[in-house]
Order: C-alpha cells, then sequence, then structure tokens
C-alpha cells in the first residue's frame, strides 16, 4: 500500500495476484450433481424443533444461481455474506489480472482517514487487505485529528487529478471541526468509489438516471439477495433507519428493483406492524436485537447490516457482536437471513474493490 502521513514521502507496492469482472457473476455453489439436494437442520434452544427441509435447485448453466425455498418451519437459511465475499473477490481479482495484462493498467485505490477512532483505523485496515487479496493497488493517507480541512481538500484534489489513483475513499465520521459535506462534494465524482456524491445519489433516485456508483453497503445487501435467488420484484420491502449511507441509498435500490418501499424510523408510528408486513427487511439502525421474532412475518428475508457489541462475560474480549434483529427469534421464523458477523460486513469490501475496477475500467475504456 501506498502509505503518506501528512507531509511524509510515498511507498508504492502492487500485490502479485491476479484480476474480476465488475459486472457481479451468480454465487456458485460445489454441488455433487445439478437437479435437488435438501437439507435437514435441527435447531436445538430451549425445546426440541421439528426439522425444515431446505430445497437447493441448481441449473446447468455455467454460472449456476442458488435458489432456497423453505418447506417447513424451523432455522431459516443463513446467507452466508463470508463466502460470497470470497466468490466476488475472486473474480474480481480474475479481472484485475486480465486489465493488466491487456493495457498494463492496474487499478488504484486511496483511502484517506482523519483522527485514530479505532473502529475507523479497523476498517482502513481491512479496506488495504482487500485490495493486496484482489490485486488493487491501494494509497493511503493518516492525517492527525487537528488536521485542517483545507489539509484534506489538498490530499483530495492530488488523488483527482493522479492517473493511477481510480478511487477515492474519504473515511467516516470525520473530526466535527470539519463540513463533511464539502469534503464528499470535492472527491471526482468518476472517482467517488463510495457513492456519496450527490450526482450519484441524485441519478440513484431518478428513473431512467444511472450513478456512476452505488454506495457499498446497500449495493451488497442487494447483491446477497440476487446471489441466493430470492425474488425482490412485487415484494413488500422494509428499510429500518434512513441513514445517507445505507437506509436511504437501499430504499433506492430495492423501489428500482419494483419492490414496494416503506422507511422506518425513530418517529415512525406503529413501526412493529409495519415491520410484520415486510417480505425482506434491510436494518441498519445500530440498536442491538431491536427487532424481535414478534415483529417477523413468517418466511420474511431479513438483511441484518447492524454490528453492535453487547457486554459478554463469557467471551475473552469481554463482548460479542449482535445485529440490529435477534437472530436467535428471528432465525425461527424468517427463510433467510444474514449472521452477524459473517453477512453483510464483508460484502460492503467486496463492493468497494468492485466499484474500483468498475472505476479503472470506465476510465480506460476497458471492457
Amino acid at each position: 500500500m501506498e502509505k503518506i502521513c501528512g507531509a511524509v514521502g510515498v511507498r508504492g507496492s502492487v500485490s502479485p495476484q491476479s484480476s474480476t469482472t465488475a459486472r457481479l457473476l451468480p454465487l456458485s455453489r460445489n454441488l455433487s450433481q445439478c437437479g435437488v439436494v435438501s437439507f435437514t437442520r435441527l435447531l436445538g434452544l430451549s425445546h426440541r424443533i421439528s426439522p425444515r427441509t431446505l430445497t437447493i435447485h441448481c441449473s446447468t448453466s455455467p454460472s449456476p444461481l442458488v435458489t432456497a425455498s423453505v418447506a417447513t418451519e424451523s432455522s431459516a437459511t443463513v446467507i452466508d455474506g463470508k463466502a460470497t465475499a470470497k466468490q466476488i473477490r475472486d473474480e474480481i481479482s480474475v479481472e484485475v489480472s486480465r486489465m493488466k495484462d491487456a493495457i498494463g493498467v492496474v487499478p488504484g485505490l486511496a483511502v484517506i482517514l482523519v483522527g485514530d477512532r479505532k473502529d475507523s483505523a479497523t476498517y482502513v485496515r481491512s479496506k488495504k487487505k482487500g485490495c493486496e487479496s484482489v490485486g488493487i493497488k491501494s494509497f493511503e493517507v493518516r492525517l492527525p485529528q487537528d488536521s485542517t480541512e483545507k489539509q484534506v481538500l489538498q490530499f483530495i484534489s492530488d488523488f483527482n487529478d493522479n492517473p493511477s489513483v481510480h478511487g477515492i475513499l474519504v473515511q467516516l465520521p470525520l473530526p466535527s471541526h470539519m463540513n463533511e459535506q464539502n469534503i464528499l462534494n470535492a472527491v471526482s465524482i468518476e472517482k467517488d468509489v463510495d457513492g456519496f456524491h450527490p450526482l450519484n445519489i441524485g441519478r440513484l433516485a431518478m428513473r431512467g438516471r444511472e450513478p456512476l456508483f452505488v454506495p457499498c453497503t446497500p449495493k451488497g445487501c442487494i447483491e446477497l439477495l440476487h446471489r441466493y435467488g430470492i425474488d425482490i420484484k412485487g415484494k413488500r420491502a422494509v428499510v429500518i433507519g434512513r441513514s445517507n449511507i445505507v437506509g436511504m441509498p437501499a430504499a433506492l435500490l430495492l423501489q428500482r428493483e419494483d419492490a414496494t418501499i416503506s422507511i422506518v424510523h425513530s418517529r415512525t408510528k406503529n413501526a412493529e406492524e409495519i415491520i410484520r408486513q415486510a417480505d425482506i427487511i434491510i436494518s441498519a439502525v445500530g440498536q442491538p436485537n431491536m427487532v424481535r421474532g414478534s415483529s417477523i412475518k413468517p418466511g420474511a428475508v431479513i438483511i441484518d447490516v447492524g454490528i453492535n457489541p453487547v457486554e459478554d462475560t463469557k467471551s475473552p474480549r469481554g463482548y460479542r457482536l449482535v445485529g440490529d434483529v435477534c437472530y436467535e427469534e428471528a432465525s425461527k421464523i424468517a427463510s433467510a437471513i444474514t449472521p452477524v458477523p459473517g453477512g453483510v460486513g464483508p460484502m460492503t469490501i467486496a463492493m468497494l474493490l468492485s466499484n474500483s475496477l468498475l472505476s479503472a475500467k470506465r476510465i480506460h475504456n476497458f471492457q
């Protein structure tokens, strides 16, 4: 990774690993044969639950799409974001190598981190590791907490003009003395791989317009639904939370997929009643176990974006991570659900890498 600390010099390295497609491919499964495979799973909690049969149909096409149908009650299908993200990274790696071999260009992603928040530093390390795993060149700027907005804008300007950089990400949140809107708006729309530029969000909201990039976490949510063969068209979808980062763009993406959308937020009346009508739930509010089993329609599909630490004296760390949805209760009612961790989280970084590849292809007109 190229690393720039304040005014410190630049050093670069490119991972030797190879290439993928910015067009994401269906998740394939290693099944012994195509046709019908049945899995029976028992969920042992406080009482015994009858087994549930899951039927998976695998097509004979080169990239089989996995579809799941629930036969009885019991535990939900686990939507494995970790495995799906791994396959997407493999696809990206193939395309990065193909691009490098064909035109000598390696996609580049620049990340700007201001301050010393541990969670932000962890995210940046994960992004660096992701870049290395697929062969994308990474650049990093680390600035102290008391840096000025002008300093951050200067680095953004430099990356906007750097032909080796195809994607720019400013790690949020920024220190309180900085104007987040000014800084995000300074990122060139052609390199806005986070998808937060107002023109990208505006295009996402308009019918007949296409954003250059879609925000990574919402994009990962929809990709999971696609790869698990979950139909969105005509379904009732409820998004819990209305943040600019996840909630609002997730609702816009579901609308583009012809779902009927409701957004539940802190001022919503009869929220449980609205959630209970949902065929698809995307929750992104950061409240541990807020959505209980009683709020879930039988057979609903749940994408849980929340990742919340809760005290756990049995854990070596003293805490464990849970989602916004009470997994133990929801998994007995839903037809499919993402775990926390291992669900949406890995997909966010996979989508960032996908957007970076897409940007490099677009800039260099590479098909």
